[in-house]
């Protein structure tokens, strides 16, 4: 495998500093293509405009998706990008490629009934129902990332101001905690995750039953399991409490800019999509309830 891969892998990591999630994305990208082109004797910097456009109808005619399709060509995109960049190759082979494009689906959201009805569900009685309940709350009130949830410390959080610190991709943002969030996240803190913990120096905010840092697939479970109690009928994950804190906030006359700091998008064009959302929306309840519609 051409040693350019290795080079951009550490290239995303050192300089670029992306997530690891973007990091494996492109990389599972950019290995399939590298074993593609080996079945066909060519080294990545070797390959031209024709070899590529031939490896995207060559996805195509495996039964890859418009959007998978469209992401591969992306990481190539970047890795030519980057091979230009070092002098490997005089011009990027991606340019001018173009690919259906995938048709964007709108996010699911809940209802703020929905909301509150899933809020309700932990019994904070007991110790593990006082925790899920201050996770929930905490991810609905920020709209963070499940991966920046289960990644917070007891030093991101300020009781006393009333926000959490949040750092991914080498970015922070200091985020606000509505009043019931910031009671439950309290209670937590200060009844309960001091007898979960497994050692005094656990770091971890959110621990699971063994006294460790919550998993993604353990917070998974919990989500699914307060659904189920709920009798939501929505498949909820926990991107779908990101995707109603965004939605209801513009639906309440908060502005796109604002939410795109919270949520943590580089580009606005990722926050716009909840504007789309909510239009989409009031066009539903305008012909259900407009006599004349």
């Amino acid at each position: 495998m051409s040693s350019i891969i290795s080079r951009y892998e550490e290239y995303l990591i050192q300089v670029k500093h992306a997530s690891v999630n973007t990091v494996s994305s492109y990389m599972r990208d950019i290995r399939q293509y590298a074993s593609y082109l080996q079945g066909i004797g060519l080294d990545v910097l070797d390959a031209g405009r024709d070899t590529i456009d031939g490896y995207m109808h060559y996805l195509h005619d495996n039964g890859k998706s418009p959007a998978t399709i469209s992401r591969s060509l992306a990481s190539l995109k970047s890795l030519y990008m980057f091979a230009l960049s070092e002098d490997e190759i005089e011009e990027n082979p991606v340019y001018s490629i173009k690919v259906e494009k995938a048709e964007r689906k709108l996010p699911q959201v809940l209802t703020g009934k929905e909301v509150e009805l899933l809020l309700e569900q932990p019994r904070v009685s007991d110790m593990k129902g006082c925790r899920d309940k201050a996770m929930l709350e905490v991810l609905y009130a920020t709209g963070i990332r499940v991966s920046e949830l289960i990644g917070l410390n007891v030093e991101d959080v300020s009781l006393s101001g009333g926000f959490i610190r949040c750092e991914s991709s080498g970015k922070v943002r200091i985020i606000p905690l509505y009043p019931e969030a910031l009671s439950a996240l309290s209670d937590y803190i200060s009844d309960v995750r001091g007898k979960m913990i497994a050692t005094p120096t656990e770091r971890s905010l959110f621990v699971n039953v063994s006294g460790e840092r919550m998993s993604r697939q353990g917070f998974w479970k919990i989500i699914k399991y307060y659904q189920e109690k709920a009798q939501i009928k929505k498949d909820i994950t926990p991107h779908t409490l990101r995707h109603s804190f965004a939605a209801h906030l513009l639906e309440n006359g908060a502005d796109l800019r604002s939410i795109q700091e919270m949520l943590g998008h580089s580009d606005i064009s990722s926050t716009q999509i909840y504007a789309q959302l909510v239009k989409q929306n009031l066009k539903a309840v305008y012909n259900k309830y407009h006599p004349k519609a």
